[in-house]
């Protein structure tokens, strides 16, 4: 599945899905977001959690401005709606996504993190959303994103001042879940995959897919989307032997990590 933009490898259940382009620290193009939305749309069912991250000293300086030029309205539409479709498949896909975070998160880079569903960020890590310097609005869903992370008054900061956060500051404000020394990343990063790997596939859809809905719900609605999908996961077969597992002592119990 590797190309010259992903490289992609698998250990058992979890999938390695790698940004590579390290000589351009990571920059997304209209080749790599093609890449990214048909790996993630092709995983099989093998594929029960992936691990994301970049080649090189960052994760992803954002948006390769080379590759910019000048576009029309219409032009400049299709080309957000391209970013929209490669980062539904990591937030909407089959299998909850790990990101690791390192060096630059900047730009579409912290858009693509933000579609991440866990963030383990590595000291080197900072963050920024440049656009507003530039000219530019962003336009990879970090608009929809970020402000579920962070709120919208953090972000209107990071875009109209240029306030770069570094590691300490990003964890603090939720824009990572972990924070793990340099080079400590990619073994956090699986060992959390491995764990999510372990739980019931239904259970991890209802997650993903289920729970950022019932949030944006009012109350009423969310607690009657709650209640059918909460129905629907119990009712299989999965659910129903790791239950029988649990009351015959045979399932661990919760403990402190």
């Amino acid at each position: 599945m590797s190309t010259s933009l992903l490289n992609v490898s698998s250990d058992g259940p979890v999938t390695h899905v790698r940004l590579a382009r390290p000589a351009k620290r990571n920059a997304l193009n209209d080749a790599l977001i093609a890449e990214l939305q048909r790996t993630f749309a092709g995983f099989d069912a093998g594929v029960r959690a992936v691990v994301l991250s970049g080649e090189g000293a960052h994760f992803c300086a954002g948006l390769d401005l080379s590759e910019l030029g000048e576009r029309s309205a219409a032009e400049g539409i299709l080309h957000s709606r391209s970013w929209h479709a490669a980062f539904e498949q990591i937030q909407f896909g089959r299998v909850p996504v790990v990101a690791v975070l390192h060096g630059a998160v900047v730009g579409g880079g912290l858009e693509l993190a933000s579609a991440a569903h866990i963030r383990v960020a590595e000291r080197s890590s900072f963050y920024g959303l440049p656009e507003g310097q530039r000219g530019l609005f962003v336009g990879g869903g970090g608009s929809a994103r970020i402000p579920r992370l962070i709120g919208v008054a953090r972000m209107s900061d990071m875009m109209l001042t240029g306030r770069v956060h570094d590691a300490e500051e990003g964890q603090r404000i939720g824009l990572s879940q972990y924070l793990v020394d340099d080079g400590q990343g990619l073994a956090t990063a699986f060992e959390l995959a491995r764990k999510i790997a372990s739980n019931a596939p239904l259970s991890n859809f209802a997650v993903m897919h289920a729970l950022p809905r019932i949030a944006e719900q009012g109350q009423a609605a969310g607690l009657f989307t709650e209640s059918l999908m909460a129905a629907i996961a119990q009712a299989d077969d999965a659910a129903k032997q790791r239950m029988r597992d649990f009351l015959d002592g045979k399932a661990g119990k919760v403990a402190k990590s």
